[in-house]
């Protein structure tokens, strides 16, 4: 143990523990701006600087370690006025018109500088001015970037992708895709991590909320929603509304409120696709029993994750056969929405307007694919806006949330499972998949907990599941650096299953890089463990059991993997390309 004074504070921390955490430990809070622990710990921002009693010269706190008889001020004159002058050099190279600012209210940059009483820029402004593809999915704007170096980290370091990098030299230095190549022509998967890790508006989703309020607009357009399993752990953080009462019910009110005119959950197309995947799962092993197939014995992955789907076609094209055919929930529902649910209204499908509102950037490229589109050449899903679009909408709607009560999604699309809602949550799907492929086989349920082996945030979990003595190797991985290794591993013929599920982000739709953005936390867990216990609590915890997907098949689709599920519901993955899909 190393004992110190902070701010007049005596302190004791073991060894090894940086001055900034010790300093939080005694409730001193020391702003910082580029630091995320065990990624970004560089002290490039100077923000954290401290004054060390002996020492001539300040000390990043995020990095710096502590000393046993170390005497720090925080914030004595000497270090506040180098903070200050620190964060007004970078505003001298930020756009901070903070009203136009997607984060304004909601970014650390402009949090210190009000902190610090920074009204006015004594410094000639220079901008970087430089141009963008804003038909992206992801938006960058370098007049916003403060070189915190966080997007470079986390898409080298957690995603293993290297997306970014520092382009130029010394005061020309800025961030932007490696070898400045257009962003449409990088293998960017569009996850949206770097946007979640920013603290500023450099980094942001396109925005399409005001294509959904003209749709809602038009009296010839029936506007349809449909919620995200991982939407009901995190809408409520924005509009501060706890956990316990931000319902999927009661967002179905707000979003009614908004102008929608059905409100549905994805849930329910997260059980269809159980159904069909679990059906592919059990036909491909059949043929692997009989020797057909891909002799190699590589398993079949999951494809519910857009980035996780064009990531093995960008870095891995050797796998993209083993992918599941099935499309992901929400490219199955605005395919039934449009065909099934067309005829329950008794319209033409070209009428319905189709929105989702996920936890993801990913699915705006995805509903954008040549592969998801009806046969009239429509797309199946019009619009994909993330959590954080949804709640723009809300507030633009002047919606209170106080004023808000339960109300019950909408029927036949609106009804999910258990096992629809953790979905969400890392290891979800594969647990899903599971409970249902036992009763495909036997004809009966398990104990809906009889799985649970592939819960948890490790980055790379495997179990046996055992299917009334038919033992099935499966594997779990979240975050695409997690994927990488373990592609390698099956490559190199180092490990061998039979399913496999991935999701692009840490911690799953949960940690997605759509979500409500919380400036150095991580609340993938927490999200994650609402999802978890809405499964436990819930009536019906096998997806086969849906009574709205029972009947969709008996109605209308006949029977899984059937020629009109297999037209809707499954989609071939060779029908787009990336940029420099199989060069890498």
């Amino acid at each position: 143990m190393v004992k110190l004074t902070i701010d007049n504070c005596e302190v004791m921390v073991p060894e090894h523990t940086t001055i900034l955490d010790a300093a939080k430990s005694a409730g001193i809070q020391i702003p910082t701006l580029c630091y995320l622990r065990d990624l970004n710990e560089i002290g490039g921002c100077r923000v954290c600087v401290v004054e060390v009693e002996g020492c001539d010269q300040l000390v990043a706190a995020c990095n710096n370690y502590v000393l046993d008889g170390m005497v720090v001020h925080t914030n004595s004159p000497k270090a506040r006025e180098a903070r200050r002058t620190n964060v007004q050099l970078l505003l001298s190279q930020h756009d901070s018109r903070c009203t136009s600012c997607v984060r304004s209210g909601n970014c650390n940059l402009q949090t210190i500088a009000n902190d610090l009483g920074i009204f006015y820029l004594p410094y000639e402004q220079h901008l970087a001015r430089e141009g963008w593809d804003f038909d992206f999915p992801i938006i960058r704007d370098n007049d916003k970037c403060i070189k915190c170096m966080r997007c470079i980290k986390v898409c080298e370091s957690v995603q293993g992708l290297g997306i970014w990098d520092l382009t130029n030299r010394a005061t020309h230095t800025a961030v932007g895709t490696r070898g400045r190549a257009p962003i449409g022509k990088t293998d960017c998967v569009a996850c949206g991590q770097c946007i979640t890790h920013c603290p500023t508006g450099a980094l942001r989703e396109r925005d399409d909320t005001e294509t959904v309020f003209d749709a809602i607009a038009d009296p010839d357009k029936i506007v349809l929603v449909q919620i995200a399993p991982a939407v009901r752990s995190a809408w409520g953080e924005e509009l501060g509304i706890s956990r316990e009462e931000a319902t999927v019910e009661r967002l179905a009110c707000a979003l009614r409120r908004v102008g929608f005119e059905y409100v549905f959950d994805t849930d329910f197309s997260a059980d269809l696709t159980i159904m069909e995947e679990g059906s592919e799962l059990l036909e491909r092993l059949g043929k692997a029993a009989k020797g057909e197939g891909d002799s190699r014995g590589w398993p079949m992955f999951t494809s519910c994750c857009p980035g996780w789907v064009r990531f093995v076609k960008a870095r891995y094209p050797e796998f993209v056969d083993r992918l599941s055919t099935s499309k992901s929930p929400q490219q199955m529902f605005g395919a039934i929405a449009k065909t099934y649910y067309a005829k329950v209204l008794g319209v033409e499908p070209e009428r319905l307007f189709v929105v989702s509102v996920m936890p993801c950037t990913a699915k705006k490229a995805e509903c954008a694919l040549p592969s998801m589109m009806g046969e009239d050449g429509a797309p199946d899903v019009d619009v994909a806006l993330t959590v954080r679009e949804m709640v723009r909408m809300i507030r633009a709607s002047h919606v209170s949330v106080d004023t808000l009560v339960e109300e019950p999604l909408d029927t036949p699309l609106g009804f999910g499972t258990g096992a629809g809602v953790i979905f969400g949550a890392t290891g979800g799907v594969m647990e899903a998949a599971v409970r249902s492929a036992y009763y495909l086989v036997t004809g009966k349920n398990p104990d809906a907990d009889f799985f649970t082996d592939v819960r948890g945030l490790e980055g790379w979990k495997e179990a046996v599941a055992d299917i009334d003595g038919t033992k099935v190797r499966v594997a779990v991985a979240h975050g695409l650096g997690n994927a990488a290794r373990l592609l390698d591993a099956i490559r190199d013929g180092r490990v061998r299953y039979d399913f496999v599920e991935v999701m692009a982000c840490p911690g799953g739709c949960v940690g997605g890089g759509g979500q409500p953005i919380h400036d150095g936390c991580e609340l993938a867990a927490e999200r994650g463990q609402v999802l978890w216990s809405l499964d436990a609590k819930a009536d019906i915890r096998f997806s086969h059991e849906n009574p709205d997907v029972q009947a969709c098949y008996r109605e209308f689709l006949g029977a899984p993997l059937s020629p009109l599920a297999e037209e809707l519901l499954h989609t071939d993955h060779h029908a787009w390309s990336m940029p420099n899909e199989g060069t890498c």
